[in-house]
């Protein structure tokens, strides 16, 4: 294409993308048309992809194609295996991809839809994405080292300690955050829990056909995968009207939880080639499917978003969490804009898979572009529906009251309009008993999703679209959970490795059962509590799981700073080091608000006090006094894990900081742990279809 007109398109694109992000900002009173919010994001990752995300594949870090990777150096069939980018981008957008960019941003809507949609698509491609990508690359040049492992090597045992113990913790409360939306998404439904299972043998058979049957015909185990895979969504339907196969499917929340626990171990311990890597590739398909197909309703419906720009609870008085816009539409919100998780996905199982460098620019900075697309569309999911429907089905009985009546007075206080009969329409639309107070985000969200599809592809469907939705999101996050756990073991076995060379091997099997093990124990307890938590477990540690999220990003940006100046680019630090500086303010305030706010429905102290006092005096409804002292404790083990992951966060920077200093100055410190370079000698014809 002649350069002119190359120049002129991009010059096309940025002006369509300033004009529907501004339409989005200034817009106020009238109601906004969703079809703006898809042009903004479509508009900004392109921009950013094409210009940012290249030159700092370019300039800043400059990829060398023709450098072997880990994966191709270190090949031992289990952990280190050169796969097909596409199939290592499944993986790796499977992986990252769970419940942050589609519960936070419906969460989030609590606000109002415009400050939650600025963060998504300024976060994104100034912080999320960049930390992605620079982790990949200074993870693929270290091996595939682990996050807190760079972090010891690069920064210091001081710093690089108190990385690896944080990053380690701070791994193992998510990955249990993870399996409690899960399991509360798949409670008492036979369609998800059948489908889900049954991509684990799926995923098995795609595996074994292109590693044994087929090697690197990746388009053919593609199709079968997914034609199983939709075989096994029409398949999960006739199971939840089949009386017999619907009681096999239909568990409580602690079968489930031991059923994601065992399968934990297992993805954490069979050779990625077999269960992992294939088993995210497929997921991915349904994943970009269904988000592809609700953005082609999106455009062919161009519905209006009902929820204002900006709400009355910005103040801090919403009604599905407590706490002002700043700082937490930022920590709710976590993985559409930034995730520290992706860093550990980005130095864990990713850069062991990746074939060439050349492809660390699509999978890191791209997968996250895809990811915060996600986000976009789970704002729109949330915000289409009338607002009094939305908080109806979010908010906690405890807030607008048990009975269908109080809590439609309720609502109806704030300014929006809702009616029992409308509810309970909708209710039996979805083929639901009630939606009242259905809260932790994945009900609205498929609420919304279904009126979408109805409305686009037959209202007549809308039990069956959310069920589907439902379903979806089960297979969302649960990609998540085992890609997590694998890397929890990566990240035990480094820290081992500092006391045992044995157990720091990788594939070494007796140190593979053994840390595995010890990763699912942990998750698995944090899960087990969870579960037994009269008030969903989600509401109690969600917010622990935002803010040790984005502690552990800055915690990545800050290794990556760090190896930035040390490797003599002080001028491009500003790329990491901004974003650092924007994570550092938002966590350590959310931090600061949940152990010392006075506030009951924010600080984690304040609310264990308040319900101690009133277990005491006797004033606590019948049905919270047995399950008090371990709401309590909760609450208490909430407030030290956050005041334990704070001074995790500034040991790492003081360190860093130090280290930057000292270098600077010319003093000594610890050489760039970098692999030399090895020219690559893959002959890649296998790997491309």
């Amino acid at each position: 294409m002649n350069k002119n007109i190359k120049t002129m398109l991009w010059i096309a694109v940025a002006s369509l993308g300033v004009f529907a992000v501004a339409g989005i900002a200034l817009n106020r009173g009238e109601s906004i048309n969703a079809l703006w919010l898809i042009t903004a994001a479509v508009c900004v990752y392109a921009i950013a992809y094409r210009f940012y995300a290249a030159w700092i594949a370019a300039k800043v870090l400059v990829i060398d194609e023709t450098r072997a990777t880990p994966a191709e150096r270190l090949d031992n069939g289990r952990d280190f295996v050169p796969t097909n980018k596409w199939v290592v981008f499944g993986h790796h957008f499977a992986a990252i991809a769970g419940p942050g960019p589609l519960i936070g941003p419906t969460l989030a809507a609590q606000f109002g839809y415009l400050p939650g949609t600025l963060w998504i698509l300024i976060g994104a491609v100034l912080g999320g994405a960049v930390q992605d990508m620079v982790t990949l690359f200074f993870s693929t040049r270290r091996n595939g080292r682990s996050l807190g492992q760079m972090a010891r090597d690069e920064i210091g045992v001081v710093g690089g300690s108190a990385a690896l113990i944080g990053t380690f913790l701070i791994m193992i409360i998510l990955i249990a955050v993870l399996g409690l939306v899960v399991v509360n998404a798949m409670k008492h439904s036979p369609w998800a829990t059948s489908t889900v299972a049954a991509t684990i043998p799926i995923a098995m058979i795609v595996g074994v056909y292109m590693r044994n049957i087929r090697p690197g015909r990746v388009l053919e185990a593609s199709i079968i995968g997914v034609v199983l895979l939709l075989l096994s969504v029409v398949l999960g339907g006739w199971v939840d009207h089949h009386e017999t196969l619907r009681s096999l499917f239909d568990h409580d929340g602690l079968p489930l939880a031991y059923g994601i626990i065992l399968y934990g171990f297992a993805a954490a311990v069979l050779p990625v080639w077999l269960l992992l890597a294939p088993r995210d590739y497929l997921s991915t398909f349904m994943k970009l499917g269904t988000i592809m197909l609700l953005a082609i309703a999106i455009v062919i419906l161009r519905p209006d978003m009902h929820m204002p720009a900006v709400t009355q609870f910005v103040d801090g008085t919403g009604p599905i969490f407590g706490g002002k816009l700043f700082p937490f539409v930022f920590i709710t919100i976590a993985c559409g804009a930034i995730s520290g998780f992706h860093a550990l996905i980005a130095s864990g199982t990713t850069p062991k898979l990746l074939g060439n460098e050349r492809d660390i620019r699509m999978i890191g900075y791209g997968g996250m572009l895809l990811e915060s697309f996600v986000a976009i569309m789970a704002m729109i999911a949330a915000t289409v529906l009338e607002p009094g429907v939305f908080f109806a089905i979010n908010s906690p009985a405890g807030v607008v009251g048990k009975e269908a009546v109080d809590a439609i007075a309720k609502i109806n206080s704030w300014g929006f309009a809702v009616t029992v009969e409308q509810m309970q329409q909708l209710a039996t639309d979805m083929g639901e008993s009630t939606l009242f107070s259905r809260t932790g985000g994945a009900p609205s969200l498929a609420v919304g999703m279904a009126s979408i599809f109805g409305s686009a592809f037959g209202k007549e469907l809308l039990a069956l679209w959310y069920h589907f939705a439902i379903m979806f999101e089960a297979i969302f996050i649960l990609t998540t959970l085992d890609a997590g756990t694998r890397v929890g073991r990566f990240m035990l076995q480094d820290l081992l490795g500092n006391f045992n060379k044995k157990l720091g091997e990788t594939s070494y099997t007796p140190s593979v059962i053994l840390t595995s093990s010890i990763v699912v124990a942990g998750w698995g307890y944090f899960l087990y509590i969870g579960v037994i938590d009269p008030n969903g477990g989600v509401n109690i540690l969600w917010p622990l799981f935002g803010i040790a999220n984005q502690m552990l990003a800055a915690i990545a940006l800050c290794v990556a700073t760090g190896i930035l100046v040390k490797s003599g680019k002080l001028k491009y630090a500003w790329v990491t080091g901004l974003p650092l500086v924007w994570l550092v303010t938002i966590t350590t305030s959310a931090a600061y608000e949940k152990i010392f706010s006075a506030d009951v429905r924010v600080g984690f102290f304040a609310a264990a006090n308040d319900m101690a006092t009133k277990l005491a005096a006797g004033t606590l409804p019948a049905d919270k006094v047995s399950v008090a002292p371990q709401l309590i404790f909760n609450q208490h083990l909430d407030a030290y894990l956050t005041m334990f992951f704070v001074v995790v966060l500034w040991v790492v920077i003081l360190d860093m900081v130090r280290l930057c200093l000292r270098y600077l100055s010319g003093k000594p410190v610890l050489q760039l742990s970098e692999v030399p370079h090895e020219p690559s000698r893959l002959v890649e014809n296998w790997v491309r279809d």
